[in-house]
């Protein structure tokens, strides 16, 4: 018979960690995987264009009634719940750290079905994240640890899990990376922003205590203003940022800067295009300090901690304040820092990943 795993995915990030899955489970007949899309990201950039590109349909697909946090996890969870109640799987897997993350956590908590979580032990030590608080509940309710890191490992441990419970496999994340190079090379965003010939730096802010507020946007918006003189920068800009723009009259500022050009949700080949071939990064993303690490690209990380060391003390990335004076002189000093590839980041966690549960 049989092993039944539920693969429970819902943003952006998470779909680029599980593309490798089904793949790979042709070596593993014993296993059966399938899918579900809980439906948090609801715009078509942000969600069904990234399984277009990988060739990746989700087996199930949740429909939400609200647009609200907490009733979309509340949706979730009992969505899920009836999904496990019905199919039976003999493990739930949930990637990362988001909304649905957790929902989903729970939902296997409740119907009694082992759970398995990815890039556990992940810490940021600030509680006022969203994410780190859905990262430290799904841990408590986790029994299998799949890490990226060595700070995971230690994170886990210094709370009590029990060792034999911790899987270093490596980041799934970059297997994508890897299983996708030809694809993401052959895509045409350089030529289409007519940048290939010229250097340019990468931007990406999404978080809402960067672009929910004005304090915020007055800070991009003095940011780019200091980066545009010496470079093009592209911007791929959130579908909610332009509309706090608009709220806070900041429009004009904006689109004075002629060296600045703001693109849609990119898809994910044009994205990493871009990131392997600027240079610099500016961000307050999670997965992209990882990502710019294993391209060996200067990232600057705008946020006082991240919940991922190993890009800082290994890697390209460093955490610098939200002070636009600041970021740009280490955007100077920064310009030409070094890293190594962290340990396991070589494509094959995946296939690591599915070794442990099908033994």
């Amino acid at each position: 018979m049989k092993k039944k795993i539920l693969i429970s995915v819902g943003t952006r990030p998470n779909f680029i960690k599980v593309t490798r899955f089904k793949e790979c489970a042709r070596n593993h007949p014993n296993l059966e995987i399938r899918i579900v899309h809980t439906g948090q990201h609801y715009d078509r950039l942000m969600s069904s264009v990234f399984f277009e590109q990988f060739g990746l349909q989700p087996d199930y697909y949740l429909t939400l009634e609200s647009r609200l946090p907490s009733m979309q996890m509340g949706e979730i969870t009992m969505k899920i719940g009836e999904l496990l109640d019905a199919w039976k799987p003999d493990l739930l897997v949930v990637p990362g750290d988001v909304n649905s993350t957790l929902a989903a956590a729970l939902a296997a908590n409740k119907a009694g079905v082992p759970l398995a979580h990815l890039e556990s032990g992940l810490r940021s030590h600030d509680r006022t994240m969203p994410e780190e608080i859905n990262r430290i509940l799904t841990d408590e309710i986790t029994e299998t640890y799949f890490i990226t890191e060595q700070s995971g490992m230690d994170n886990l441990l210094l709370e009590g899990t029990r060792r034999e419970q911790l899987h270093f496999v490596g980041n799934t994340m970059i297997d994508t990376l890897v299983a996708f190079e030809s694809e993401i090379e052959q895509s045409t965003i350089l030529e289409d922003l007519g940048i290939r010939q010229m250097p340019y730096l990468l931007m990406t802010m999404h978080r809402p205590s960067n672009v929910d507020n004005e304090a915020g946007l007055i800070f991009i918006r003095d940011l780019l203003q200091g980066a545009t003189t010496d470079f093009n920068v592209v911007f791929p800009m959130h579908p909610r940022t332009w509309k706090k723009i608009d709220e806070f009259n900041l429009r004009s500022d904006f689109e004075a800067l002629s060296r600045l050009t703001i693109t849609d949700p990119l898809d994910y080949f044009a994205f990493q295009k871009l990131i392997k071939h600027t240079r610099m990064i500016l961000t307050d993303s999670g997965g992209i300090q990882e990502e710019s690490t294993f391209r060996q690209v200067p990232c600057l990380t705008i946020r006082d901690n991240t919940e991922r060391p190993v890009t800082c003390e290994l890697g390209t990335n460093e955490l610098v304040p939200r002070d636009a004076r600041t970021v740009l002189s280490k955007m100077t000093t920064n310009m030409t820092k070094k890293g190594i590839i962290p340990p396991l980041w070589d494509g094959k966690a995946t296939e690591r990943i599915l070794e442990i549960i099908a033994a």
